[in-house]
């Protein structure tokens, strides 16, 4: 019988006081595969929420987990900056990156060793769907990112979509062959969030591997609820997509990022063309537009009401994801135009 592949789940936690770590080590206690290892990499020495135990079953096989290892910097250190560190010192043959406010499904793992089996692919990524019971507030920050209209092209990584083969993916649900991270030279900490775009792009263009999605790769990933934190978040990843579509062309430059922006110029074309002669002529055009996208956040609730069965979140879902769409524009064209460096 082929030995296990040990894999190394790598969290990294910068709160003093998380409340979701807990329910990420209760999940990781209750994993079907069993040889594994728990990296727990904090900005401040942190208590312990769960106790992590280490034994044998009868068939010899290493029970959660082989060995824990929880590092504390003392002081603020980037997630690439973190990742790398636990990197270096896990003993697996294969990465697991998780977000301490993530938790995995009981077969996140065995799932994970089934992709990597095959060679030829480096990494794998899958899902993460908002966890049952949260908040109404963080329910909608969720459907809005799950949605047609909210994520666009990218909705299979916060809803189950079929098996695909992908050139970027977040690090809240990641795993790396860890001999193919090490060859790329991990996480580039110049990046944040977007170190994982950076480390993507590196292993499909330098090393010519694959990286796979796989919707039985799942974890629960808690979102960031209304409306503050919510639009923070997006703005920044704006910012960030913006730059790297000026830097990173290659896997950034796409149309469906640019998007937001084009409504943001759009609306405010609308909204100053009266005041100009030669814009009058184009308005028609522009209004006809955001009439469609208008339509289309329409259809984009019903898709929610379908998905949900709550006609509150499928109505929320239109200011939520409009204004959502309008500051990410925002945030896109201030990435692109006008930041020369993104450092953490």
């Amino acid at each position: 019988m082929a030995k296990l592949p040990l894999v190394s789940i790598i969290i990294v936690d910068y709160k003093k006081e998380n409340p979701y770590l807990a329910e990420c080590l209760e999940a990781i206690q209750r994993q079907t595969y069993k040889n594994f290892e728990v990296i727990l990499v904090t900005d401040h020495p942190i208590t312990l929420p769960v106790r992590l135990s280490c034994h044998s079953d009868r068939s010899g096989g290493i029970f959660s987990p082989s060995r824990f290892i929880k590092k504390s910097f003392g002081h603020y250190v980037g997630p690439a900056q973190k990742r790398d560190w636990g990197a270096k010192r896990a003993g697996g043959e294969i990465l697991a990156f998780i977000d301490d406010d993530a938790y995995p499904n009981k077969n996140w793992l065995k799932n994970i060793v089934r992709d990597l089996s095959d060679s030829t692919i480096a990494g794998v990524g899958g899902p993460g769907v908002t966890p049952p019971g949260v908040s109404w507030l963080e329910e909608a920050s969720g459907w809005m990112s799950a949605s047609p209209l909210g994520a666009g092209v990218n909705t299979y990584r916060f809803f189950p979509n079929s098996r695909k083969f992908v050139d970027d993916y977040p690090s809240m649900n990641l795993a790396i062959r860890r001999s193919d991270f090490l060859a790329v030279g991990g996480y580039d900490s110049n990046y944040w969030p977007g170190e994982d775009t950076k480390l993507c792009l590196d292993i499909v263009t330098k090393l010519k591997k694959k990286i796979i999605y796989d919707p039985e790769v799942l974890v629960y990933h808690h979102r960031r609820p209304l409306w503050k934190p919510h639009l923070r978040q997006n703005g920044s990843f704006g910012l960030h997509r913006g730059f790297f579509a000026r830097v990173l062309p290659q896997t950034s430059r796409k149309l469906i990022y640019f998007m937001p922006s084009l409504l943001l110029l759009g609306l405010i074309f609308i909204i100053f063309s009266p005041a100009i002669v030669i814009a009058r002529r184009y308005s028609d055009v522009a209004i006809y537009c955001f009439v469609l996208y208008l339509v289309a956040l329409l259809f984009n609730g019903f898709w929610i009401f379908r998905k949900s069965g709550k006609i509150t979140q499928a109505v929320l879902s239109i200011p939520v994801v409009f204004l959502t769409h309008l500051w990410y524009g925002a945030r896109f064209l201030q990435g692109f135009f006008l930041t020369s460096k993104l450092m953490r």
